[in-house]
């Protein structure tokens, strides 16, 4: 365990908080740190991939349920937890306290400004969301994911900078890894659709390998990301049409499967399209429909912009329309090359650096 005051990193317990955090938390702990980290109950079981000194659970809850009783009892479970937060940094005096969003991250960073700790908040899409539109006036410097930040007052653009989304040491790998060759003619098309997968993709990629020739098809290589239901009859179509792919609900060696591939296909998910930049991989893809804030449309946006992606409404993305863009690509390989390049370009590898800088800066002394 490291010696000395903390330095507190607050994560809603999903991957798209926690990966940035526990990329943080190892670039703080490089510069002799000590780093612990509040959450709530989802994050336990990536407890053993956080790198900090130790890992404490407050109460949290989402205020934006129906009804007024839900509404009225995650109002309750947040005041216990800003109650918890306040106990918590009375206890560890932090040097600051750190938010990655996510509603489990508001008691933390309440409980910092009312204390008089500095703070950092790291919002990782493109549009920030409704907590660190909240939190954002409160905290003493906003980090942000991408090169623009829409959602906030024009009054907070002084304390804002732009570090990048921290990636895990997975990506960091992974981008080493040199665009694949085409050597065999083959395009290894990798298709994911965030932690929980998408159904979408599993409605609409085996329809548009069905409208292959069979001998496109042997062209085309697939691995592709699906869960219950949804893998069994995915696997039920290519076996059907004798193609062969590779499937799983989830891949821990995610990565590297991205760096493996000609050409990815999914959502557009902060990590996601920090992933594929850093790893400079081309895409297609299709931003979650059903976001409050549209987030993820903006977070494609980025990677459209800089000639990296193809980006697709969910209401556009058919099985003719899938087909038309892949037997694009296996048309020209020369030009997903040029992609994979721009996605490379707009990647920030040491985004974690950046942070865990700026975080110094506003830091109290160890």
């Amino acid at each position: 365990m490291s010696e000395g005051r903390p330095i507190l990193l607050a994560a809603g317990g999903t991957g798209g908080h926690l990966f940035p955090a526990a990329a943080l938390a190892a670039a703080l702990r490089e510069r002799g740190a000590a780093v612990q980290l509040v959450t709530d109950a989802r994050a336990l079981k990536y407890g053993g991939e956080i790198p900090v000194d130790a890992i404490h659970r407050i109460p949290a809850a989402t205020t934006t349920g129906a009804g007024a009783l839900n509404k009225a009892r995650a109002t309750l479970v947040l005041g216990a937890g800003l109650a918890a937060a306040v106990a918590l940094i009375l206890r560890l005096k932090p040097r600051a306290v750190v938010g990655f969003g996510g509603y489990p991250t508001v008691p933390p960073l309440l409980a910092a400004a009312l204390v008089g700790v500095p703070s950092v908040l790291h919002e990782q899409n493109a549009v920030a969301g409704r907590a660190n539109r909240f939190l954002a006036p409160r905290v003493t410097r906003v980090a942000t994911g991408f090169p623009e930040l829409r959602g906030l007052p024009a009054s907070l653009a002084a304390k804002t900078r732009y570090t990048g989304n921290p990636v895990r040491p997975a990506v960091l790998a992974a981008a080493a890894t040199p665009y694949p060759s085409f050597d065999d003619g083959r395009l290894k098309l990798l298709v994911t659709g965030g932690s929980q997968g998408a159904r979408v993709m599993a409605d609409v990629v085996p329809a548009a390998l069905a409208l292959l020739a069979p001998d496109e098809r042997t062209r085309l290589g697939l691995t592709m990301q699906a869960r219950g239901e949804d893998k069994a009859r995915v696997a039920a179509a290519c076996a059907e049409m004798k193609f062969p792919v590779e499937l799983a609900d989830f891949f821990v060696d995610l990565p590297a499967r991205i760096a493996a591939a000609h050409l990815v296909v999914g959502r557009s998910g902060a990590s996601t399209v920090s992933e594929l930049a850093v790893i400079g991989r081309p895409s297609i893809l299709v931003p979650f429909p059903h976001a409050l804030d549209q987030d993820q449309a903006a977070n494609a946006a980025i990677l459209a912009a800089a000639g990296a992606a193809t980006v697709l409404p969910q209401t556009e993305f058919t099985p003719e329309r899938l087909v038309g863009l892949l037997r694009a690509a296996l048309a020209d390989p020369a030009g997903l090359g040029r992609a994979a390049a721009a996605a490379k370009s707009a990647g920030v590898a040491d985004a974690a650096e950046r942070l865990a800088e700026l975080v110094l800066e506003v830091a109290r002394p160890a």
